[in-house]
């Protein structure tokens, strides 16, 4: 593999370029016939990452540009999608096994949004289901997405359960960057991010692969 330098701004560029090709079916169409005539599909994009790699920020940063290049497009975070504070705080507030195995609704993320956004699916989603701040149901009101539209999720990890996304993105540290830019108050879960370089191994997988230990001198991960 070969690593190359980018600039921010160029990442957006080219993960942009990127979701709008996946996203474009025409190119594994015949020119003609039934299957010419299907409507485009949706896309499933996971923005995967710790907090200190703020993959929020970078999903943000590419809704207009998608949406620019001609999709409709929805932002998700998992951070809308968390358990009960009775469920994530069971064996304590700063727990990170805890952290690791259960504080993220898999199963709600997967019911309410990515199954209905995927193939054959209804197209009605729900934006948020619990809002951490009153640790009660968000009560947000569904959301019809249409064909073609580019779904954008964004949190920590999100690679590790088997869920259903088309194009995975994974913003990766090295354990001195993690340690060095994870904030004092959240230190407690750097375990939980060893465990998952451990035992998932994202940058192995993932379609694309950033080193971001410098937020302002990103690195594409590309195959040599």
């Amino acid at each position: 593999m070969r690593v190359r330098p980018i600039s921010p701004e160029r990442l957006v560029t080219e993960l942009t370029d990127r979701v709008l090709a996946a996203a474009d079916p025409a190119a594994d169409r015949p020119p003609s016939g039934p299957a010419a005539d299907r409507p485009p599909p949706r896309l499933r994009v996971a923005v995967d990452g710790p907090p200190a790699a703020d993959p929020d920020r970078l999903a943000d940063a590419l809704v207009d540009p998608l949406r620019a290049g001609g999709r409709p497009v929805l932002r998700i975070r998992a951070g809308d999608f968390l358990r009960p504070a009775s469920v994530r705080y069971e064996l304590g507030r700063t727990n990170p096994d805890a952290y690791y195995e259960g504080w993220t609704d898999e199963a709600g993320l997967r019911r309410e949004v990515l199954e209905p956004a995927g193939p054959g699916g209804s197209g009605r989603v729900l934006p948020s289901l619990w809002d951490a701040g009153t640790d009660r149901a968000s009560r947000a009101a569904y959301l019809d997405l249409p064909t073609g539209a580019v779904l954008l999720v964004s949190g920590a990890l999100l690679l590790g359960g088997g869920l259903p996304f088309d194009l995975t993105v994974h913003l990766a540290l090295s354990p001195a960057a993690l340690a060095r830019r994870t904030d004092p108050r959240l230190r407690w879960t750097l375990p939980a991010f060893d465990r998952y370089a451990e035992e998932v191994d994202p940058a192995s997988f993932a379609d694309v692969v950033v080193r971001v230990d410098d937020p302002r001198h990103p690195a594409l991960v590309e195959p040599s």
